[in-house]
């Protein structure tokens, strides 16, 4: 039976080390803060962006909220974001996405500057994570990599396969296994014979976005199974991209969803966020 990959306490251990260096830079006199924006009234977005607000307070950062109306425009939202921009009190810049249709995410994105994007989502920001000059690494791959050193799970040499290509999270999962000397397949949906590609894999990490995608049959023995799908099934409960019970009978590690992944994402954004106002102060000192 696989070993669990705990992310709660994970991420409790990493947040707990972002509290103690925003204490001293407390001390210094620095008043480190996050801006979180948040456009429209998606239910989802809302529970995300408190909860990013309560791991602001537990490790000690000023939590700045926008909540802008669904019919916020394209040139209003740029505004905002011009001043955040500008605003020697915000070290951090977060705008939650989905967007409203009438706003284009890139050029948002685009627009914050790459010294607050905590997300890091700028393009300069991801093609320093391609060449590994990076100052912020991408939230969601990054809490993969800190549970795999948790886990004392080397991963030079291996091979290990990403389902998904996004921006967010495939892309660049790759490019961090990549530098970690790991032998990596992107797949997504145009690969064909899926299954062989992911029963060749040490490390499996699933991003794709539907329940219960990754079964037993897909899954070496003894591999390492990275799940991080946030789904509802149909009886509404939270779910990963993996079968969660039968895989764990074969994986040597598995995360658990909810429980693994989730909570590492956020806690390293707080590790951006405390990078961000450490450059921040530098550059004023």
């Amino acid at each position: 039976m696989a070993e669990i990959i705990d992310g709660k306490k994970i991420a409790a251990n990493v947040k707990a080390e972002v509290r103690a260096e925003v204490e001293k830079l407390k001390a210094a006199g620095a008043k480190p803060g996050l801006a979180v924006v948040l456009v429209g009234n998606n239910p989802a977005s809302r529970v995300y962006v408190s909860n990013k607000e309560k791991d602001c307070a537990e490790c000690g950062f000023a939590s700045y909220e926008y909540a802008l109306p669904e019919e916020t425009t394209e040139a209003e939202l740029l505004e905002l974001v011009e001043k955040l921009n500008s605003d020697e009190t915000v070290d951090g810049i977060l705008v939650q996405l989905p967007l409203p249709k009438q706003i284009c995410e890139q050029t948002i994105l685009h627009a914050i500057s790459p010294e607050k994007d905590v997300d890091a989502f700028h393009p300069e920001n991801v093609g320093r994570i391609m060449i590994g000059d990076y100052r912020f690494l991408p939230c969601t791959p990054a809490g993969v990599i800190e549970m795999l050193d948790a886990m004392q799970i080397d991963v030079s040499g291996k091979h290990c396969v990403v389902i998904g290509r996004s921006n967010i999270v495939g892309k660049p999962m790759g490019m961090l296994l990549l530098h970690r000397n790991g032998t990596v397949t992107i797949c997504h949906s145009r690969t064909k014979d899926l299954a062989e590609q992911t029963k060749q894999a040490d490390i499996l990490v699933a991003a794709v976005g539907r329940a219960g995608f990754v079964t037993k049959d897909m899954v070496k023995p003894g591999a390492v199974v990275i799940d991080v799908g946030m789904n509802r099934n149909a009886e509404g409960k939270l779910v990963g991209d993996v079968c969660y019970d039968e895989v764990a009978e074969i994986a040597s590690a598995i995360t658990p969803v909810p429980g693994g992944v989730g909570p590492m994402t956020r806690a390293i954004l707080m590790r951006n966020t405390l990078t961000a106002a450490k450059a921040h102060r530098a550059s004023l000192d």
